[in-house]
């Protein structure tokens, strides 16, 4: 329908991820949806350098990815998420038993981009996604 083909990639160790980043950066065109995990952002920084090695447009799911460089990020918005878990731990510690507190979904998020990430890649971001933004990096 879109012309888009999805292909899923996994990476269990770091140097996995660079053999995925030097794959998709052959295809030129291509680009990669970095979904949260605990290697991904604990590597950010090493993650958006390698994305940048390799001349590939990725959009991330955690803002930590948009301070160490990374293109664009769409996500919850993280200060809410821990505001949230600090009332659920007060209910807990005021007695309330956890299987009785319901769970939530995020509901803020936030779209970040990096005009500067965007400018070395040689990419356009087209006007009406820049309007959308939270916060444009320059």
């Amino acid at each position: 329908m879109l012309g888009v083909a999805l292909q899923v990639f996994q990476a269990r160790a770091l140097n996995e991820v660079e053999t995925i980043f030097t794959q998709v950066g052959k295809d030129h065109g291509s680009g990669l949806i970095v979904q949260s995990a605990l290697l991904f952002s604990a590597n950010a920084s090493d993650i958006a350098k390698l994305a940048a090695k390799h001349r590939v447009p990725a959009i991330y799911s955690m803002r930590v990815f948009m301070d160490a460089g990374g293109l664009m990020s769409y996500g919850p918005t993280l200060s809410d998420l821990w505001s949230r878990a600090a009332i659920h731990v007060d209910k807990i510690l005021k007695g309330a038993r956890p299987a009785d507190i319901p769970v939530e979904r995020p509901t803020k998020f936030e779209l970040l981009i990096n005009l500067k990430t965007a400018k070395t890649l040689g990419l356009t971001i087209p006007q009406l996604l820049l309007l959308r933004a939270d916060q444009i990096i320059e």
